[in-house]
C-alpha cells in the first residue's frame, strides 16, 4: 500500500471531531499532518513559490511536529482553525497582520494543486448564509418552511396573520464578549404583540413554527448517508438548549427523495460534507411516517456526539482518500 501524499487537517488544538478523522486515518497507514494557521509565527512558517517554470504553488509549511511540502498534500479535512491572535501587536498592527495573514497563508491553504479539499473554505463560506441555504433547499426539492427576511415591522405582523405561529432565529447567534464569554440566542416562538419598531435597527428571520413530532439530523459524507431522529423529553422547540444527555437518539430511515435532495443541495455548493436538520412531522396518509421540513444546514457541522460517530469518521477518512490513495 503506498503512503505517499499527505491529509492536512486544519483546526485548532483541541477539536474532538478532528481526532476522530484523524484517528480513522492513522489507522489507513495514512500520513496526516494538523495544522492551526493561526499559530503562524515560530511555530508556524511557510514559505511558497510560483512562476518560473512553476504553475502550480510549491513550498514547505513548517510546525513543531511537521515539515510538509505543499505539493504532496492530497487531501484537506478543513475543521475549526482558531482566530487570527497577533496579541503582541498594537491595535492597528494586529488589523492589518490578521489580514495579511487571511491573504496569505489562508489563501494559498486554498490553493493546493490536484487536492481534495472536505469542504473548501470557500465553500463552506457561501453555504453558511441562510438565505442561500433555504433558496437552495426549495429548489432541489425540499420542504421549507414560509420564511421572512425583513426588519419592517409591518411585514412581520402581516406575516404573523397569514402564517402564524411564527418563530425567530437568529442568523449566525451572538458574537463572542470581550472577555471570551459565550452566548446562545436558541430559535423561540413569537408573540408579534412583542415585536416593535426596534426591529428595523437589522434584519431578522421569521418562519411558520413546524408543527413538528421530533427532529431529526442528518450526516452526508460523500455517498454516505447517517440519520438520527432526536427526541427531546420536554418537547423542547429548539433540542439544543437542553441536557444534551436527556435527548433520544434513534436510527431513522431518510426517504430516497429526501436523499436525493441533500446530495443535489451539496452538489449546488461544491461540498462533499454537509449536516442538515430537519423537523419531522407526523403524516396520517403517505408511505413515509414524517413529513421532512429543511431547517438549515451547517457545511461544517459537530457530529461527534452523535451514536453513528465512528461510521462518520470511516466514511469522511475514506472521502479524503477517495482517488488517490491505494
Amino acid at each position: 500500500m503506498s503512503t505517499r501524499g499527505t491529509v492536512m487537517v486544519i483546526t485548532c488544538e483541541e477539536d474532538v471531531t478532528a481526532d476522530m478523522v484523524i484517528a480513522a486515518l492513522n489507522e489507513r497507514g495514512v500520513t496526516v499532518a494538523r495544522v492551526d494557521p493561526a499559530d503562524i509565527g515560530p511555530d508556524l512558517t511557510v514559505s511558497a513559490q510560483i512562476g518560473a517554470n512553476r504553475a502550480y504553488w510549491t513550498g514547505r509549511l513548517r510546525t513543531a511536529s511537521r515539515n510538509i511540502a505543499l505539493n504532496e498534500v492530497r487531501a484537506v479535512y478543513h475543521r475549526r482553525p482558531s482566530r487570527w491572535n497577533f496579541a503582541q501587536l498594537e491595535p492597528q498592527a494586529q488589523k492589518f497582520a490578521a489580514a495579511e495573514a487571511r491573504q496569505g497563508l489562508k489563501g494559498l491553504l486554498a490553493s493546493l494543486p490536484k487536492c481534495r479539499y472536505v469542504n473548501h473554505p470557500d465553500h463552506n463560506d457561501r453555504s453558511e448564509f441562510k438565505p442561500a441555504q433555504l433558496q437552495a433547499a426549495a429548489q432541489v426539492g425540499l420542504v421549507v418552511p414560509a420564511t421572512l427576511i425583513t426588519n419592517d415591522l409591518k411585514a412581520v405582523n402581516e406575516f404573523a396573520l397569514e402564517h402564524g405561529p411564527i418563530i425567530y432565529k437568529s442568523f449566525r447567534g451572538m458574537p463572542t464578549a470581550p472577555g471570551g464569554e459565550v452566548a446562545t440566542i436558541w430559535t423561540q416562538e413569537v408573540d408579534p404583540s412583542d415585536v416593535d419598531e426596534t426591529v428595523n435597527i437589522t434584519t431578522h428571520l421569521f418562519q411558520a413554527k413546524v408543527p413538528k413530532h421530533s427532529d431529526a439530523r442528518v450526516t452526508v459524507v460523500g455517498s454516505h448517508v447517517f440519520a438520527s431522529e432526536i427526541t427531546s423529553p420536554d418537547g423542547a422547540l429548539d433540542w439544543r438548549r437542553g441536557d444534551w444527555g436527556a435527548l433520544v437518539h434513534s436510527p431513522i430511515r431518510v426517504p430516497s427523495p429526501v436523499v436525493a435532495s441533500l446530495h443535489a443541495y451539496l452538489d449546488h455548493f461544491g461540498l462533499a460534507f454537509g449536516c442538515f436538520d430537519f423537523g419531522l412531522e407526523i403524516q396520517e396518509n403517505g408511505n413515509d411516517t414524517y413529513r421532512w421540513t429543511f431547517l438549515e444546514c451547517n457545511p461544517n457541522g459537530q457530529w461527534g456526539w452523535l451514536p453513528e460517530a465512528d461510521e462518520i469518521a470511516d466514511a469522511l477518512a475514506e472521502t479524503l482518500l477517495e482517488g488517490w490513495f491505494r
